[in-house]
């Protein structure tokens, strides 16, 4: 394998599969530097149980899944329960929406095909989709992930009429502040040459600790001219864009390998330019 990313000393941002993302950028000859800003929590898995169960026995017009992590976690719970082919059984009664490709995948694994799926890996796709659909009276079940997107609130709160169930497998906890305070030196030194954001949250704890310690023009000055942001999809780059970032990559794919290739390419390219010059 090509060393594209010799002496590239590059940020993971995320918390989950933290290794993988190591080995791919060492092998390309790059330096990984783990700074996770953000946790992710289990909730008490019989609340999840309890939510299963109350599936099964009532049933919903509705059900929609915004990641496969949080899918997976109900299949884990009804396993507990040993009721997987009932809460499967219920799916299928039920008009399915799911968000991500990983949601999709996870679903059809079980049998279920659903009603509306995004085209482009994010909320506001898949709420486009849902908005021709009349849910006046229907009972609406939706699986979080962390927190409620603005997308999702705005969509429920215009649908005032559906009677909303939401279920939370897991949370998102705030990074430590020595991390964030860290990351932000680092990156206001320019000791780092990218970072990888691997969801929308960590972006928002990163620029809200900016925002709280003045730091907030120094940061976006830092990703326009000397970091490079880098967004695992098309959610994470719409969160660094709200804060005013515009020199992003991103893979069509989103894959935390193809990610990797992709500053890879950024980078190539740069040596090409360099070398034109």
């Amino acid at each position: 394998m090509s060393k594209d990313l010799q002496n590239k000393k590059i940020v993971i941002a995320g918390s989950q599969k933290t290794e993988e993302m190591a080995e791919i950028i060492e092998r390309r000859g790059g330096v990984s530097i783990v700074r996770s800003l953000q946790g992710l929590t289990d909730s008490d898995p019989v609340e999840v149980e309890e939510d299963v169960k109350r599936f099964i026995e009532q049933g919903a017009d509705w059900f929609i899944f915004t990641t496969g992590i949080g899918f997976e976690a109900m299949i884990q719970a009804a396993e507990r329960l040993n009721a997987v082919s009932e809460f499967e059984e219920r799916l299928k009664e039920t008009k399915i929406a799911c968000r991500g490709y990983k949601t999709n995948t996870f679903l059809k694994k079980s049998g279920i095909h659903p009603v509306v799926c995004d085209d482009d890996g994010t909320i506001a796709s898949m709420i486009e989709k849902l908005e021709v659909f009349d849910f006046n009276g229907q009972k609406v079940w939706i699986q979080l992930h962390g927190e409620l997107s603005s997308q999702l609130y705005q969509f429920i709160q215009s649908k005032g009429s559906m009677d909303v169930q939401v279920v939370l497998p897991y949370r998102y906890h705030a990074p430590e502040q020595e991390t964030l305070a860290l990351i932000i030196n680092e990156l206001i030194q320019r000791e780092v040459d990218a970072v990888c954001f691997t969801t929308r949250v960590q972006v928002g704890y990163l620029f809200d600790y900016a925002k709280e310690h003045g730091h907030e023009e120094e940061l976006k000055s830092v990703f326009e001219q000397d970091v490079l942001a880098d967004a695992v999809g098309k959610v994470t780059a719409e969160a660094l864009r709200d804060e005013g970032i515009r020199r992003i990559v991103v893979p069509e794919k989103e894959r935390m390998g193809a990610l990797i290739v992709e500053i890879a390419h950024y980078y190539e390219g740069q040596l090409i330019g360099e070398k034109a010059d």
